[in-house]
């Protein structure tokens, strides 16, 4: 099963005042993780009618190439970086693809 691709969608609100810090780290860590092997798409994004809200969508390989992505140093950096930033928790939501 680890050879099936693994479609993410991610949402995160993030405290108004720290809006551009947080979109400074995710810059920082999206280069890097496009340029991992098991990576095949990474998008951020935010909701038109609220900027705070941002939304990831993200395909890997594998469920081994998502692990590899979350235990890099940079991913480490960006999740110390949101602590106190967000307005609540994330919401993950795993995919199937049609």
């Amino acid at each position: 099963m680890d050879n099936q691709k693994i479609y993410l969608l991610a949402e995160v609100t993030v405290l108004p005042e720290f809006l551009d810090d947080v979109k400074g780290v995710l810059k920082q860590a999206l280069i890097p993780t496009l340029q991992e092997a098991g990576c095949e798409g990474m998008f951020e994004t935010s909701r038109e009618d609220d900027p705070q809200r941002l939304i990831f969508f993200e395909i890997f390989s594998s469920s081994a190439a998502h692990k590899f992505h979350l235990e890099q140093d940079y991913m480490k950096r960006l999740f110390t970086a949101l602590e106190g930033k967000l307005a609540g928790p994330s919401i993950m939501t795993r995919l199937n693809a049609l």
